[in-house]
């Protein structure tokens, strides 16, 4: 038996935020401003285009890594399966750049952690066998526990964006519901095959 690469989004994720993380420790703080998208940016800088989607790649600290982890090891391998490695970057990419833009143009803060991609995979993950015409019943109650968790939070006052959690779960939801059916399903539906992108 050997180890097999089975999700290479979802791990190649993961190996680049500990590598990020890991390497601010060893350069004294110098490498997280590059993984936070700040309340303001420069047209001009390439480096704040950058931050818009490398901003999901940095985190404040180990806990904050191994708490967004445990969800994104759990079920990236499954929505990988489902949409294809290909379809599921495409959604994390578009989740980064629509929160690091919204907290931009709505929040004096900087932002930075994988919050967001973890809420559209657990939403994306409650549509997973979404019929036609039909909504899933797990799909509303998961909508209801976490993002109107998160809702409510967003009184109290901590280093927690709920914002990013909240725009991420709808991420999520569009892209299940747009995606549909499986890998195979929207391969087989169209010649030539059709990319989320």
């Amino acid at each position: 038996m050997r180890i097999h690469y089975n999700a290479p989004v979802t791990l190649t994720f993961t190996i680049i935020c500990v590598g990020v993380l890991g390497s601010d420790a060893l350069l004294f703080q110098q490498v997280m401003p590059y993984f936070t998208v700040y309340p303001t940016m420069s047209v001009t800088n390439p480096v704040d285009y950058f931050r818009l989607f490398s901003h999901v790649m940095g985190h404040g600290g180990w806990e904050h890594l191994v708490g967004n982890f445990t969800f994104i090891l759990l079920l990236g391998p499954i929505l990988e399966e489902k949409y294809g490695s290909q379809n599921l970057l495409f959604m994390m990419f578009i989740t980064a750049i629509i929160t690091g833009i919204l907290n931009i143009l709505l929040f004096p803060s900087g932002l930075l952690g994988a919050s967001g991609i973890v809420f559209m995979f657990i939403l994306l993950s409650s549509v997973v066998n979404a019929q036609k015409g039909k909504i899933p019943l797990t799909f509303i109650l998961v909508a209801l526990l976490f993002l109107g968790k998160e809702v409510i939070s967003i009184l109290e006052a901590d280093n927690i964006s709920q914002f990013a959690h909240i725009v991420g779960g709808i991420c999520g939801a569009v892209f299940g519901f747009i995606a549909g059916g499986t890998k195979q399903e929207i391969s087989e539906s169209s010649s030539p095959p059709q990319q989320l992108y």
